[in-house]
């Protein structure tokens, strides 16, 4: 009952509202970059208020408004707000809340526990700030920001800051502003495999597919929640023409495979050709615990070696949400572009799955990395080779899980709850939408 009376009293003082507003402070780097600031006892997304900060026409304009409230070491805690902006061009740029951990002091606290210690050995990491993420848009302009956060060991603060920052002419008014205490996020565990097999001596492009029956089977005994097969892998098993192997999608392969996944009762990525009138497209379909066609991703940087050959590029980055997490898919040469996986971050996916004939595993380990995303691969690649590896590649770029044998399955476990700290950057994955470059026409 305690904590139940905490709690409404914190939510009720930590309101934006006429009582609450004198507790707010506002800051800014430099005196000479500082933008305008308003408080509003009506108004705001509920009618309690607002806070509101205003740039004029300069450039550079940079200010936030900022409040500290005690917190306690080990425990979690919920923050959220509403914020709407007006004239801004880049919103995930130039509007961002914070929370930064201090001590009785109010300086920076060590992070002991949690932080990679693979990277920048013997370095002392801090807490750095939480940025809680946009959950989506609310009415008549309002978005929700949101986020729950463990307070580290030693701290005793926990700063709130609400910025606008970049934004000539631009103004940001935030709304129902909370900070309580939770109970942790329950994890998200799911099981990752890839398959390492190619099809050998396949008559027909159903021939190749059978192939794949027994290491799925092996995913399923091992409890995986989604296997990755291999690119093409009609026209691998086969080796006829791109022609001759196409089919529709939906259509025999991913009825096979749909068999499979239904009867498995896991998510099965396939890399396969398929002919949409008459265009040809090296794809990637996620089937289904249901058996039906889940999603499809059409490869978007084609080799020579295929558009020479009369294939087509896709054009677009899907994300699929699921019940195992956000899933996107990419394949092979894709690989090689960094663009790729990052708009497939950019639009949400947790998990990327890469049907991949050959690539260089050091770029499959900056994509999950620089992407902060869990990455499955399958590969034809011999691990003789030295080349790409069927696996499993966690948010740091490390390997989780890897399949060394011809007709094995690897497999992981990770909870996609989980958040990778570095020393630095803390959540990095939660900064690369306030922090990654504007794209051209955004």
């Amino acid at each position: 009952m305690k904590t139940i009376v905490i709690a409404l009293a914190w939510s009720v003082a930590f309101q934006i509202h006429a009582s609450s507003a004198d507790e707010w402070t506002t800051a800014a780097p430099r005196e000479e970059i500082r933008p305008q600031f308003q408080t509003t006892d009506t108004g705001g997304r509920s009618g309690h208020g607002a806070l509101t900060i205003r740039a004029d026409n300069r450039e550079g304009l940079h200010g936030w408004w900022q409040r500290t409230l005690p917190v306690t070491g080990g425990r979690h805690y919920r923050f959220s707000a509403w914020r709407r902006a007006e004239n801004i061009d880049v919103p995930r740029r130039s509007v961002l809340a914070r929370v930064l951990w201090r001590d009785d002091a109010g300086k920076d606290v060590p992070r002991r526990e949690g932080v990679l210690t693979n990277f920048a050995k013997a370095v002392v990491a801090f807490a750095e700030p939480e940025y809680p993420r946009e959950s989506g848009p609310g009415k008549d302009g309002w978005v929700k920001l949101a986020g729950v956060y463990e307070a580290p060991p030693g701290a005793t603060q926990a700063r709130i800051e609400l910025h606008l920052l970049w934004a000539p002419n631009g103004n940001v008014q935030w709304s129902d502003v909370s900070f309580l205490p939770t109970e942790p996020p329950a994890p998200r565990r799911v099981r990752l495999a890839s398959a390492h097999y190619r099809p050998r001596g396949a008559k027909t492009p159903m021939d190749a597919c059978r192939q794949f029956a027994p290491l799925i089977e092996e995913a399923a005994r091992r409890k995986a929640d989604l296997v990755v097969l291999g690119e093409t892998l009609t026209y691998a098993g086969v080796g006829s023409s791109y022609a001759d192997c196409a089919e529709t999608i939906p259509g025999p392969s991913t009825d096979y495979f749909g068999e499979l996944a239904k009867k498995h009762e896991l998510y099965i990525v396939a890399g396969l050709i398929e002919r949409d009138r008459h265009q040809l497209f090296n794809v990637a379909v996620l089937i289904g615990p249901d058996g039906k066609v889940a999603g499809k991703y059409r490869k978007v940087c084609l080799p020579d070696g295929e558009y020479d050959k009369g294939m087509s590029p896709g054009s677009d980055y899907p994300v699929f949400d699921t019940r195992l997490g956000k899933i996107g898919m990419m394949i092979c040469y894709d690989g090689f572009f960094p663009e790729v996986a990052r708009e497939l971050s950019n639009r949400g996916a947790e998990i990327i799955a890469w049907p991949v004939w050959g690539c260089n595993p050091e770029q499959a380990r900056a994509r999950a990395c620089e992407n902060q995303v869990y990455l499955a691969s399958s590969t034809y690649e011999d691990v003789s080779r030295d080349w790409m590896l069927t696996a499993v590649f966690g948010q740091d770029g490390s390997v989780l899980a890897q399949a060394r044998e011809w007709g094995t399955v690897c497999v992981a476990e990770v909870d996609l709850n989980h958040r990778t700290l570095w020393p630095w950057l803390g959540d990095f994955k939660a900064q690369i939408p306030r922090q990654r470059p504007v794209a051209r026409g955004e």
